[in-house]
């Protein structure tokens, strides 16, 4: 691709793809309606799958404090679900699996595509 074709995309930003052209909604970088997208151009795109137990504040003495044993205190009880975020995007909540030795997530509810849509603007 040459330069002037190869962009990044952002407000307001036309992509050419292929052989036809796709415009892009301001704020949610989504496909505007009546265009036609081949999701077949992103499906190998890499994203960053996150999963959060639980968060907390604390000073920076305290943090500093820190060593091997300590324990920190979250703020979500045990047995509630873990969020799931990709590209720092809550898409789902799940609960801890082991399977074979090693840690995975069963996801137990999945944001709606619309929800996560919503989620970004």
């Amino acid at each position: 691709m040459s330069q002037s074709t190869d962009s990044v995309l952002h407000a307001g930003a036309t992509s050419v793809l292929g052989e036809g052209r796709v415009e892009f909604d301001a704020l949610s970088a989504a496909p505007t309606e009546g265009t036609d997208v081949s999701l077949d151009m992103i499906l190998d795109v890499p994203v960053t799958l996150a999963m959060e137990v639980g968060r907390t504040r604390i000073s920076i003495r305290n943090l500093l404090q820190l060593n091997q044993g300590s324990v920190v205190e979250l703020d979500r009880a045990a047995g509630e679900p873990l969020d799931v975020f990709v590209n720092g995007t809550l898409v789902a909540h799940g609960e801890v699996v082991v399977i074979n030795e090693k840690f995975g997530i069963r996801l137990t509810d999945v944001l709606s595509p619309s929800e996560r849509v919503r989620k970004l603007r």
